[in-house]
């Protein structure tokens, strides 16, 4: 019988089981012996959570060569105007290029795998009451119940943000054997459900993990702030009115995205912020500070070192990921550094306009836009300059280092440069080997003088962000932040912003510059050095789009950000610039194009795969693909 969405739902209830049974010691059990204890139990549960995205595995290449294998690490990073990865086999880069369709592997593999978590999900939920063991309680079954439905909601909420409207599979799991033609729904629909169900799950979740082993499940926090975010995704433009989408019609004509603007839609984001922040701010959940006799060390402290100490007051979901994978690709090559101190793959640069992106110490922008040639267009008041080199010691823990000659453009930023940015002859943050790291042609982290490959930033820029300040492949139980406060605050700002400037406007600065506050910077209309408060809501709107920019570089964001928004066109397309890194280090500080990205209005959303247009005849394809 031919299963049609047979990709969609799962290689099916039993696949999703399959792979959990084959960790079982026996290998024999079957769907019902699963459930004759907590044991076998906990395990499906734990495969359930196994489909929280590893973000941290974002490069393919190597173990991550099966679509299977994948573990949900997106290309977001890469696949962003903040950055580039090196190397050619990474998927990222064909999305740049626009060299992608709906037969890629990537575009299969996200939709099947959330599935198989939803799927199991379901699957846990209706059968875990059938498990007669005194090691679980009643009240921890509701738990677990609630943990299972808050993933799948948010399994539905990260297929929303990359396909748009999807298909809900309902409440039961879904029989292995059933022939299904099912259409999608519309977006208020997903947005709805996922709404409704973390709001249910949050009921039955606890405050706080019971113990330190329970760390990385699902809390109420996490329900409520995905909850959050979820609204935030269907208010923003993309969503919200989008006549681009004017055609994406279910075959019965179902309106897939509404085409009237709707106010109210930011109005229940903000609601559910609040919500969030009224019952675990400051109790539960606060944003990660440390001191400092030095404030702008308070604050390069503060924000480099929430990334990397686990389970912090600011961390709201976090979980195991491929550190040592990622470590690699934010560690320069360093020749002649000893291996595995100091010595990593170089494989991750950051793009010119993302460096560009980041504040002045006075807390100003350093450009306000760019010309046809890459060069940007200064913001005069900032004190930004492109050209010149001057003594500058750039913050460091390691107090033994000195001032030296630095390229203008990198002196007197703000101290979030510092935490992200490792540039030409930047000292490496490795206490115990002060390295300076050479990106030029011929530098012992740049090209080869005979401009041969090998391991090296293509833009003259490393990312530096969640690295490990010892050596990097020593630091493979760190986590990875899924979710943080502060990315929460940046949204509470947002929807109040988009909700009403005027009559929100005291808490929408309040929040933001919570932000700026932590991070060291002048605030908007208070403090020492006070910058203007946005005269309304378009300036807002900016700046709070610069905040979050920043503050959530590298962190999976930008991606969706720019896509939400419905301005990638401009971000994602055309020419990208950074140092010229096929010259020695005179010519190395001109700038130069190293790719050229192509974004249309189809690649806001991710096609669903042609496999599951081909067999469920009621699916029909995103626009333009």
């Amino acid at each position: 019988m031919q299963k049609a969405i047979y990709i969609l739902v799962f290689a099916l209830a039993l696949g999703s089981c399959n792979k959990f049974l084959d960790q079982v010691p026996d290998d024999k059990l079957t769907e019902a012996d699963t459930w004759k204890s907590w044991a076998t139990a906990n395990k499906f549960l734990a495969n359930v959570y196994s489909h929280v995205p590893d973000e941290f595995g974002q490069r393919d290449g190597g173990k991550y060569t099966a679509s299977d294998n994948y573990n949900n690490g997106g290309i977001w990073t890469g696949g962003s105007d903040e950055g580039e990865f090196l190397w050619g086999f990474v998927r990222s880069n064909n999305v740049n290029i626009g060299a992608w369709d709906a037969t890629s592997d990537f575009v299969k593999t996200y939709w099947t795998n959330y599935y198989q978590g939803i799927q199991g999900a379901s699957t846990f939920i209706a059968n875990i009451d059938l498990v007669q063991d005194q090691a679980l309680t009643n009240d921890l079954k509701k738990q677990y119940k609630a943990e299972a439905r808050a993933l799948r909601a948010i399994y539905y909420y990260n297929l929303m943000r990359i396909y748009g409207p999807v298909v809900l599979m309902g409440q039961a799991p879904v029989d292995p054997n059933a022939t299904l033609q099912i259409p999608r729904n519309s977006i208020d629909e997903v947005a709805d459900f996922i709404s409704s169900e973390l709001t249910t799950a949050a009921v039955d979740l606890p405050v706080t993990p019971s113990s330190t082993g329970d760390y990385g499940r699902v809390t109420k926090g996490v329900a409520m702030a995905y909850k959050a975010q979820a609204l935030l995704y269907a208010a923003s433009p993309l969503f919200n009115g989008n006549t681009d989408y004017a055609n994406l019609k279910n075959k019965d004509g179902k309106q897939l995205i509404s085409q009237t603007y709707d106010v109210t839609k930011w109005k229940k984001a903000a609601t559910a912020y609040a919500d969030f922040m009224t019952t675990f701010v400051p109790g539960t959940y606060s944003l990660y500070k440390e001191t400092d006799a030095d404030p702008f060390m308070a604050a390069y402290k503060s924000c480099r070192n929430v990334l990397l100490t686990d389970w912090n007051s600011e961390v709201i979901f976090s979980r195991k990921g491929s550190v040592d994978s990622r470590q690699y690709e934010l560690c320069p090559r360093h020749d002649g550094a000893p291996s595995g101190d100091v010595k990593g793959g170089t494989g991750l640069a950051a793009t010119q306009t993302m460096v560009d992106a980041f504040f002045m110490a006075n807390g100003m922008s350093p450009v306000t836009g760019y010309n046809s040639d890459g060069t940007p267009i200064v913001n005069a008041a900032s004190g930004y300059q492109t050209s010149g080199f001057s003594s500058f010691k750039a913050p460091s823990t390691n107090t033994t280092l000195g001032a030296k000659a630095v390229f203008n453009q990198w002196i007197n930023r703000e101290p979030r440069f510092y935490v992200n940015i490792t540039y030409n002859r930047a000292y490496w943050i490795n206490q115990n080997y002060p390295v300076e790291t050479t990106v030029f042609k011929g530098g012992n982290s740049g090209k080869a003088a005979d401009g041969s490959g090998g391991d090296y930033s293509v833009t003259g820029y490393v990312v530096r962000k969640s690295m490990s300040t010892g050596k990097w492949g020593n630091n493979s139980d760190h986590k990875l932040t899924l979710l943080r406060l502060a990315e929460l605050y940046l949204g509470y700002a947002e929807a109040l912003n988009e909700s009403d400037y005027g009559a929100n406007l005291t808490e929408t600065l309040k929040y933001l510059n919570l932000i700026r506050e932590r991070a060291g910077i002048p605030q908007y209309g208070t403090g020492a050095n006070a910058l203007p408060v946005p005269a309304n809501q378009t300036e807002m709107r900016d700046a709070i789009r610069k905040e979050r920019r920043v503050e959530l570089a590298f962190e999976n964001s930008r991606f969706f950000d720019v896509r939400r928004w419905k301005i990638a066109e401009t971000t994602e397309n055309g020419k990208m610039w950074g140092m010229n890194i096929d010259a020695v280090e005179s010519a190395f500080y001109n700038l130069k194009s190293f790719e050229t990205r192509v974004f249309t209005k189809k690649h806001y959303l991710f096609p669903l795969p042609q496999t599951d247009i081909n067999n469920d005849t009621q699916l029909i394809q995103n626009t333009g693909w």
